[in-house]
């Protein structure tokens, strides 16, 4: 699907377009983590629109053919992909289309419309937003704008793996939320092919194990349903290439279930004033769990990928 060479171009594409967020050592906590690990936060919850999908957007933006998207840009998000592609639309003076499942954050809701985009909310998945979507892309001639099947998506959300290499120097594993695994994709081929010995390790929700049910079964499939309430982690069945990608690259996927991210996320916000949406709260989630598959790790990156007022579903 892509190779670090691709995460390279995003990264020179988009850099006048995204910021470079700060990390931050996590220490001196009233309530410290069940890890013997040293973790630091990568706050990616202070990029452009609040979450790593500016990266992703904006370049599927620049990298695709000219004019591509002069008749606007479609998409569906279960929040953060949308305000992203609402940005990008915005910065490319077209209009954007974001298509919704019911349970979108109110406050991500509001934010997209102060982008002037156009908002519908359908259905109570993504996966129905998602049909409603392609159909209005194909009615309208715009853009479709995929949150995670796109090469050029997946390569600029690569960008962040790269960041987190220049910034932190002596980690030994990367703790990543998975939606529908554009951002584990793409940062693992990045981390993977500079540092081999940095460990992946995905976060899912219980109640939407896309991939760790893929892995377990050896092949990609669609789960039964999701239950999980936090839409910007809900997704029934990711892509062949994802799957791959992520079989390839990532050693291990935690599950944890929603009200683990949402006493992670207010945990965040007491101990640290990082305020995350519950995606962005999941490597906090993880890391409280005691999960088996960290026990090793000594120094480990806990991106913070989403950001969202305390315990915010989204």
């Amino acid at each position: 699907m892509i190779t670090v060479n691709d995460v390279d171009a995003a990264r020179e594409r988009i850099a006048p377009h995204i910021r470079l967020t700060p990390t931050m050592r996590l220490t001196a906590t009233k309530d410290p983590l069940p890890v013997a690990a040293e973790v630091t936060l990568k706050l990616e919850s202070l990029q452009v629109t609040g979450s790593f999908k500016a990266r992703g957007a904006m370049n599927r933006l620049l990298g695709a053919p000219k004019g591509e998207a002069e008749r606007g840009i479609v998409t569906a998000s279960g929040g953060n992909h949308g305000l992203a592609v609402a940005r990008t639309a915005h910065a490319a003076g077209v209009d954007a289309t974001i298509f919704l499942p019911s349970n979108v954050s109110p406050a991500k809701l509001a934010k997209m419309k102060r982008w002037n985009a156009r908002a519908e909310v359908v259905g109570s998945v993504w996966d129905q937003a998602n049909a409603a979507a392609l159909a209005y892309a194909d009615r309208a001639g715009a853009a479709y704008f995929h949150p995670f099947a796109d090469p050029l998506v997946v390569a600029g959300q690569g960008t962040l793996g790269l960041e987190i290499l220049d910034q932190l120097e002596h980690i030994d594993a990367v703790l990543v939320a998975i939606g529908g695994g554009g951002l584990i994709a793409g940062l693992a081929t990045a981390v993977r092919a500079r540092r081999p010995d940095v460990r992946i390790i995905g976060v899912e929700p219980t109640g939407s194990p896309t991939l760790k049910a893929s892995l377990d079964a050896g092949r990609r499939i669609a789960l039964p349903e999701v239950t999980t309430r936090v839409p910007t982690m809900a997704c029934r069945e990711t892509d062949d290439r994802i799957f791959q990608i992520v079989r390839d690259t990532v050693s291990d996927i935690i599950l944890v279930d929603d009200d683990e991210m949402e006493a992670a996320a207010k945990w965040l916000w007491f101990e640290t004033g990082v305020a995350a949406d519950l995606s962005g709260a999941a490597s906090i989630a993880a890391l409280r769990s005691g999960a088996s598959a960290l026990r090793s790790a000594r120094n480990i990156c806990a991106l913070i990928c989403g950001a969202g007022p305390e315990g915010a579903l989204g």
